[in-house]
């Protein structure tokens, strides 16, 4: 049988599979089993695909020159999530996953070796940073300031992502004697609504998320609803809660004002980055921090640590102060 009668009876077969799935294409349930994130980022990848020139259904041929158009201009990371994104409209759809094939994914192999670059990471946000913004939102008396305190030393000391962070309501918070429990309905190591919890406790001082917390509460009348609101210029209050990405901005812009060299490095990522650091430079142990951040991964909290303690205990270190001192 010649290549081309293959070709129209792969294409015959995928077709008759794709009318088939019709009926789960509006499946609520079907939706709701990816986050909105994830299909943003995916429809991002698919319009981009087809920007290029790409046609769906596609042919490895079509993907593998795609990825060699892409392959010294965008990330390999970035090539990857995209692969993804194209298997996944192709199985949905019934489609035959041409991602699959050999070709393309020594393609990809192949870019990752060549043009494979280091992940960024984000800049680790110290207690010392995070004291001088403090310092500097206390001079400031507005609401918007009260806002940015009770956000990052939370953000800090929960070590929580920006996601997390902006989908608190005054009802996920429990008031006890040492401190208060929050309850993240979901997150993104808890897809199915499981719940977790994160305990913040007193604090001593200007450094005490509990204190900024009562302090924004009070000057924003808040009892329900959205904790981290946006905020009109003229001080006006709004219903709607933060977006994520406002919280990057807003630890960049506090970082400029309490004047901050490195400022710009910081991302919303760096609140969480910074709790593990710190704590594992005073000592906590890993299973601590694990429980503090909700990781579910060691090996994630242990390349912060190791990151954060080059340094310490360096055995480059311990040989040049050997001699140095002979």
């Amino acid at each position: 049988m010649s290549s081309t009668l293959i070709e129209a009876s792969d294409e015959k077969q995928s077709l008759e599979i794709s009318e088939a799935l019709q009926p789960w294409i509006n499946n609520p349930y079907i939706k709701a089993a990816t986050s909105d994130n994830t299909r943003i980022a995916y429809q991002s990848d698919i319009r981009h695909f087809e920007s290029w020139g790409g046609k769906l259904p596609a042919t490895p041929q079509i993907i593998v020159e795609y990825l060699q158009a892409y392959a010294a201009q965008l990330n390999a990371r970035t090539l990857s999530r995209r692969l993804t994104a194209l298997k996944n409209w192709h199985q949905y759809q019934g489609f035959v996953d041409p991602v699959q094939h050999p070709a393309v994914q020594k393609t990809l192999s192949g870019i990752i070796r060549v043009h494979g670059k280091p992940k960024d990471k984000a800049y680790p946000l110290s207690p010392e940073d995070l004291l001088c913004i403090i310092e500097f939102l206390q001079k400031e008396d507005s609401l918007t300031a009260y806002r940015d305190n009770a956000l990052l030393q939370m953000g800090f000391c929960g070590a929580f992502r920006r996601s997390e962070l902006v989908q608190i309501k005054v009802e996920h918070i429990e008031w006890k004697d040492q401190g208060i429990d929050i309850l993240i309905p979901q997150s993104k190591t808890d897809q199915t609504h499981g719940g977790q919890y994160c305990a913040l406790p007193y604090g001593k001082g200007l450094f005490c998320p509990i204190a900024a917390l009562n302090q924004w509460l009070k000057m924003a009348n808040i009892e329900r609803g959205p904790l981290f609101r946006e905020i009109k210029k003229g001080g006006k209050l709004k219903a709607s809660p933060l977006t994520p990405l406002s919280v990057n901005h807003i630890l960049k812009k506090r970082a400029h004002d309490a004047g901050i060299p490195h400022a710009d490095k910081f991302s919303s990522h760096s609140l969480r980055r910074g709790m593990a650091t710190s704590a594992s430079r005073l000592g906590v142990q890993i299973p601590a921090i694990m429980r503090q951040g909700r990781w579910k991964q060691v090996n994630t909290v242990i390349e912060y640590i190791e990151a954060a303690e080059r340094f310490q205990e360096n055995a480059a270190l311990k040989i040049i102060n050997n001699y140095n001192n002979e």
